[in-house]
């Protein structure tokens, strides 16, 4: 793999794959269909995001280093609440229709959580740190979709 990172595209990259994800859990298709892909998906994203934690733990002299550390927790709390929706009741990959899928979502989810609190303390001051964003990825999607 490239020594260099691109934080910045990574995490758009990632970003828009979360949204993928996100878009297929509210639309009408046959999810057995798209279970196996997703998954690998949901993994991919688990391990680029714990890629960039590495890289930025293990670079103390990065220029940006607060900002990205940011950059990487707000991603890191969107991955969370992606998982959360991906296995919630009314998701049509539901760990209750697919619980062959509840141990992977539960590890991913553990992993991120972990991430993001390493990041907040490592890395994040207290003044710029948020619990979560102010609104939403899901919440901005909405409010300019009634525009």
């Amino acid at each position: 793999m490239n020594k260099y990172v691109n934080f910045e595209d990574t995490i758009f990259i990632l970003n828009v794959r979360i949204r993928m994800i996100r878009d297929l859990l509210h639309l009408d298709t046959d999810s057995g269909l798209f279970l196996h892909k997703t998954m690998e998906d949901l993994e991919f994203i688990g391990s680029a995001l714990e890629m960039l934690s590495d890289k930025l733990a293990s670079n103390p002299g990065f220029p940006d280093r607060e900002l990205e550390a940011d950059n990487i927790s707000d991603i890191e709390w969107q991955f969370g609440q992606l998982l959360n929706e991906y296995s919630g009741n009314s998701s049509p990959f539901s760990t209750e229709r697919f619980p062959e899928t509840t141990e992977r979502i539960c590890r991913l989810r553990e992993e991120s959580e972990k991430r993001r609190r390493f990041i907040d303390v490592s890395f994040v001051s207290p003044e710029h740190s948020q619990t979560e964003p102010v609104v939403s990825q899901a919440e901005l999607s909405e409010l300019l979709r009634s525009v």
